[in-house]
């Protein structure tokens, strides 16, 4: 049946629209590039940026009004490297000072219990950005339970926890030590770890929750999930906006569509914050909101 006031024709054009932004976005969402999915889907590639930049307002928006008030004991944070258009390195005098271009961190928070994601930040890796990512992780959580939380050994986390938790939290680093491995001539490998070193910051945390591992195993979804994060290849991003919205849409597809095999249910679902997988329409629909 056609929409209101809307003929046939037009109620088939919308579909068929519906039918090919899902298909660009879960190209994406799987880790195809803007040009592979161009391919793919024969949609020119500015059509696909400027549905992704779109999306990933849409994503964010989602995001701020359903994770809120999140019941989280146990939250881990790390910062994940990459860069807008090129390295830091090649950088001229004119543009070392652009805070869009070059070397960029993606600051990721996550619940160890339900692998939910409540917020991430693209920015610097320095005092200021640490701060004002930790402002926002506080304003998604309860204000009413004590959480922990673990790092790695960013020195400006230290003061960004203390002047955005105050002493109500227990909070603790994690510091991992590497030992080179010899991969051999030609070949590629990451380093080893010897040993994590565990430090308590402020509070009482709970040794056997002092760690990064669910973070960093997000970290490397990432690395597979979006190839502006694939290691030793040409692929980068080439506006710091695309690139948050190709983050923006991950995290929400990655909280309210992705069945985690561990879980066996979305992360969202596990927190309680939906009883159920949120198809494509109804991610794309504007009733979310309510």
């Amino acid at each position: 049946m056609p929409l209101l006031g809307v003929s046939v024709k037009e109620t088939l054009m919308n579909v068929f629209q519906l039918d090919k932004q899902i298909a660009i976005l879960a190209a994406l969402v799987e880790g195809n590039s803007i040009r592979s999915t161009e391919r793919m889907t024969n949609t020119h590639r500015d059509t696909i940026t400027r549905l992704l930049r779109r999306i990933g307002d849409h994503c964010q928006r989602l995001t701020d009004h359903h994770l809120r008030g999140l019941q989280s004991q146990h939250l881990q944070v790390d910062e994940i490297w990459t860069f807008v258009q090129k390295k830091q390195a090649q950088h001229t005098e004119d543009e070392r000072d652009n805070p869009e271009l070059g070397d960029q961190y993606v600051f990721v928070a996550i619940d160890a219990e339900t692998t939910l994601i409540p917020t991430f930040l693209v920015g610097k890796r320095d005092g200021q950005t640490a701060i004002q990512f930790l402002i926002t992780l506080q304003k998604q959580l309860a204000q009413d339970g004590r959480v922990q939380l673990t790092t790695d050994g960013l020195q400006a986390y230290r003061d960004a926890v203390e002047l955005t938790f105050g002493a109500e939290i227990d909070y603790a680093q994690a510091v991992k030590l590497y030992a080179s491995v010899d991969a051999g001539a030609g070949r590629y490998s990451p380093p080893r770890v010897s040993e994590v070193l565990k430090t308590v910051i402020m509070g009482n945390p709970d040794p056997g929750h002092i760690s990064t591992s669910y973070v960093e195993r997000q970290n490397l979804t990432m690395r597979m999930a979006m190839r502006h994060f694939t290691r030793l290849t040409n692929v980068f991003s080439k506006k710091l906006a695309n690139l948050k919205a190709a983050l923006a849409l991950h995290f929400a597809y990655d909280n309210f569509l992705r069945v985690h095999r561990s879980l066996r249910v979305t992360p969202a679902m596990e927190a309680g914050i939906t009883d159920h997988v949120w198809t494509w329409e109804e991610f794309l629909a504007g009733n979310i909101y309510t």
